[in-house]
């Protein structure tokens, strides 16, 4: 049987929690006895620039360690990099590949931006952090969107490993995000 392995990059800036969310990712899948890796793409940059994360998921043992060329799934946490660098966001993209974005616009005006042909999932998800955490970082938002779109883990590992990561507390707060975002992301 060949091995299938899910490839995803997300795209945020220094600070945003990119690698965050995919180590999350990660752990939640681990969680569910599948194989995955998390990994950043970042040089000395300075909060606030651009960087990139990627995560694997497999049911088999992965012995792929490079980049993610060719992403199944693209997460892009910071709306500002749409224009930024949006060759950098569709890179290795076709029309199996979805996209799930936070911003407030239309999932088609962002294709056509673009120039991506996949399914594009958008979520205003920096205005929901902010309102339920207090903070406009939306990662955690981003995965539940993510999930939604997917169904790469299930959320309850996914709230457990949000919960390991931050305490109870604050992880009591980013559980809720993560099921707003997930009850609120759009289809295109």
């Amino acid at each position: 049987m060949t091995e299938q392995i899910i490839d995803l990059r997300f795209h945020g800036r220094g600070g945003q929690g990119a690698w965050t969310a995919s180590i999350l990712l990660a752990r939640a899948a681990i969680t569910e006895g599948k194989h995955a890796q998390s990994f950043p793409f970042f040089g000395p940059e300075r909060s606030g620039a651009p960087v990139e994360a990627f995560a694997r998921i497999s049911n088999e043992e992965i012995e792929l360690h490079s980049k993610v060329y060719e992403p199944d799934y693209v997460v892009v946490i910071d709306p500002t990099l749409l224009a930024q660098v949006p060759d950098t966001i569709v890179a290795g993209t076709n029309k199996k590949t979805k996209l799930i974005v936070n911003t407030r616009e239309d999932g088609k005006a962002v294709a056509n931006a673009l120039g991506f042909q996949g399914e594009v999932w958008t979520i205003a998800a920096t205005d929901l952090a902010r309102e339920v955490i207090g903070r406009p970082i939306a990662n955690t938002a981003m995965l539940g969107a993510l999930v939604r779109a997917t169904n790469l883990v299930k959320l309850e590992s996914l709230f457990t490993e949000v919960t390991n990561q931050f305490g109870e507390r604050i992880g009591e707060r980013n559980v809720i995000v993560i099921k707003r975002a997930h009850d609120e992301v759009e289809k295109t």
